[in-house]
């Protein structure tokens, strides 16, 4: 008897070490905003902002497009694959009736990950999507151009071109330019950013506001 108890305990135990072990990157940050979503409900049929830190830390985003009705989802330090393996539980619950996308930029200083791969992951996060919102309207936000990693800016350049080319051929989409603006004389402009030059000081945040707005559904009267 002890011996079959012994074995049921190391079988819980494995079980759960597995299970730990197979955790997708992010996996508390998302239980952390499901927890959320119990105590505060949802905006209803909202437009909804996905992707890496740049969205995430967009704190003021309700405020900044007031009547919109926005609704932010980003997770700092996301890549393309972990915003594709989390629709579900960032995107599709929610019944956005628009979606805007910041993410990609975290691949950008993947060695093995060159601009075509970064195209082809971002088609692969677009057509999961389509699956199931196949008319909601798209905005994807290009590339910016961070000062911590101006040594990438060629290679940002060239997937920024890739995804314009394949988004303004796709219906109900549209490419948000928010590289052309936050560069002067072809440079980044630190004066956007935070010390680490990668996250944006309300200065970057105001120059996406400017490029976002035309682009989003207007709130209903």
């Amino acid at each position: 008897m002890k011996k079959i108890k012994l074995l049921i305990v190391f079988c819980c135990f494995f079980a759960s070490l597995t299970m730990a072990q197979e955790k997708h990157r992010f996996f508390d940050d998302v239980q952390t905003i499901k927890s959320y979503d119990k105590i505060y409900a949802p905006a209803i049929s909202p437009i909804l902002f996905i992707g890496s830190s740049s969205i995430r830390r967009w704190s003021n985003l309700q405020s900044t497009f007031g009547t919109y009705n926005v609704l932010n989802r980003g997770i700092g330090g996301a890549v393309i694959d972990d915003v594709t393996y989390y629709l579900d539980d960032l995107l599709f619950v929610y019944q956005p009736r628009q979606v805007v996308i910041y993410v990609g930029e975290n691949d950008i200083p993947i060695e093995n990950e060159s601009p075509e791969i970064i195209l082809e992951k971002t088609i692969a996060l677009y057509k999961a999507i389509r699956e199931k919102l196949p008319e909601v309207p798209i905005v994807y936000i290009s590339l910016k151009p961070s000062p911590v990693r101006d040594k990438f800016q060629a290679k940002c350049m060239a997937a920024n071109k890739l995804l314009q080319s394949f988004f303004e051929k796709e219906k109900n989409t549209s490419f948000a330019d928010v590289f052309t603006p936050m560069l002067k004389d072809g440079k980044s402009r630190p004066e956007l950013f935070v010390s680490d030059m990668l996250h944006m000081k309300p200065e970057g945040y105001k120059i996406w506001e400017n490029v976002l707005k035309p682009k989003l559904l207007k709130p209903a009267n």
